[in-house]
């Protein structure tokens, strides 16, 4: 059952029982206020009647005297619609008048309960039935004093038929009740359309849904220009967690897309190291084989040879142990791997960095400019990591600068410390900046012309990210690169959050 019936059913329910309700208390209210309205104007008239009732005395056959009663011909009014009869109880005469003897009716006589009651109340009204008719019988008693003594000589009954009355009645239940069906039926006709339109907004809702289980279509949105009630919020909220699916779905895509290019890019890093590995074993083998099937002695060629396919593995080898490193170094962080820190002087790491750099092949000048700036200042950090992390920017310094020089030097800040090094060497783009984080990222103009994974930076992030630092780059096409390392300092209590500056000058 669908709610738009539900709430169908339980309005029209409701209006039902509240129709039922007032149907039934205006009924009993006109129906009680009608009939004792009858009631007084049938006592009101039979009063006035029984006042011009006078008693006659007529002689008996043993000489007594008795009481007895008449009505007069012009009390008898045959279009108020009252019945009048008179009974002596004495002896047993009844008088009537003339509409009640035209019906050839009597009144019912009373009973001894029915005399006692007018004896002690001294009139009553009851409803009976007299022939199958609905009848009001007012009974009054007739008092007469003899010898002395009061006692009930008689009875005056005034009566009226209700016929009409409840004509009047069965017509007006058979109106309430044909008003209140036809209420119920427009009403229930009405909130259908209303509920439909009011639930038109859940039913796109559906279709909205539909659409994005049944398709990967996330740009799809609930149109709804009612107000802002129960339903708009809940249109609002819809389309805003569709704009937040549709969000990270892109996320994912992306995700999905970089996880793909770094599978490959890795498959073909590990594959030429391997197959270089690879063709050398085999070689070996081909001249090892063949000096023991020709029993000759090795000559100096074909020893500089084997130095030199050897001299291959071990390079070839030792690359692809750097590679393995780098990526256990990012499966670490992608795992949540957090880095063991301490408290420690920044200035010796810098300066053990700064004399091993003078052993890596360069081409360049490499010098260490004021480091002044790091006396005395503690970091909360990780030594080995930070030497990592200095030697990345060092090395890629060094491969990407063919003549010129590369510099690092010191700043500082009121809270952090800053290690900038700086080369002469190719520079980037402005665009590629936000990209050469990314794994196996490299620019365009470099491939294929330096050797490399293009994980370095990306472990460098990971290291800075730990470390709660930042990283500034500027650089120009052609004309070189500073990279900045803010660290921040132990002394205050607060760190600045995690960023890559990019200026927005000449200088990216």
């Amino acid at each position: 059952m669908s709610i738009r019936l539900r709430l169908t059913l339980w309005y029209s329910g409701i209006l039902s029982v509240v129709l039922l309700i007032f149907g039934l208390g205006l009924y009993g209210l006109v129906y009680h206020y009608y009939f004792q309205t009858v009631e007084e104007d049938l006592k009101e008239q039979a009063e006035k009647v029984l006042s011009r009732i006078e008693p006659r005395m007529t002689v008996t056959l043993r000489g007594g005297i008795t009481p007895d009663f008449g009505l007069a011909g012009r009390d008898i009014i045959n279009n108020t619609g009252k019945y009048y009869q008179v009974t002596n109880f004495e002896n047993g005469n009844i008088s009537r008048s003339e509409n009640l003897n035209q019906l050839n009716l009597y009144l019912p006589e009373l009973t001894n309960a029915k005399k006692q009651r007018l004896i002690n109340e001294d009139f009553f009204i009851e409803h009976t039935r007299i022939d199958n008719l609905n009848v009001f019988i007012y009974n009054r008693a007739i008092p007469l004093v003899l010898n002395g003594q009061p006692q009930l000589a008689g009875v005056f009954q005034a009566a009226v038929f209700l016929q009409a009355d409840e004509k009047l009645f069965t017509l007006l239940r058979n109106i309430l009740l044909i008003t209140a069906l036809v209420t119920v039926m427009l009403a229930a006709s009405l909130g259908w359309y209303l509920a439909r339109k009011a639930l038109r907004p859940i039913e796109q809702v559906i279709a909205a849904t539909n659409s994005i289980e049944k398709g990967t279509d996330l740009h799809n949105r609930i149109n709804y220009y009612g107000p802002n009630d129960e339903i708009g919020r809940l249109t609002s909220t819809i389309n805003g967690m569709l704009g937040r699916l549709q969000h990270t779905y892109s996320e994912l895509e992306e995700v999905n897309h970089t996880q793909r290019r770094f599978v490959s890019d890795a498959s073909h890093e590990l594959r030429t190291p391997l197959t270089t590995i690879r063709g050398n074993v085999d070689l070996l083998e081909k001249m090892w084989k063949r000096m023991a099937d020709s029993g000759m002695q090795q000559d100096s060629e074909q020893i500089e040879m084997s130095l030199e396919a050897m001299h291959d593995i071990a390079s070839e080898a030792a690359r692809m142990s750097r590679l393995v490193n780098d990526l256990l170094s990012l499966a670490r962080a992608d795992a949540g791997f957090q880095i063991a820190k301490i408290e420690q002087d920044i200035l010796p790491i810098v300066e053990d960095v700064v004399r091993k750099a003078h052993l890596l092949p360069r081409t360049v000048e490499w010098s260490s400019g004021d480091l002044s700036a790091l006396n005395g200042v503690q970091v909360y950090g990780s030594r080995d990591y930070l030497q990592q992390l200095l030697f990345i920017f060092i090395e890629n310094a060094f491969k990407y600068t063919e003549v010129g020089f590369v510099k690092l030097d010191s700043l500082r800040t009121d809270n952090q410390i800053g290690i900038r090094i700086e080369d002469s060497g190719l520079g980037m783009d402005k665009e590629e900046v936000p990209l050469i984080f990314e794994r196996f990222y490299r620019a365009d103009l470099s491939r294929g012309k330096t050797a490399g994974t293009g994980l370095g930076l990306s472990i460098a992030k990971w290291i800075i990210d730990e470390h709660q630092g930042s990283i500034e780059v500027k650089t120009t096409q052609g004309e070189g690169s500073i990279f900045i390392i803010w660290l921040p300092i132990t002394v205050p209590s607060d760190s600045s959050d995690l960023g890559i500056s990019i200026p927005t000058d000449n200088q990216v």
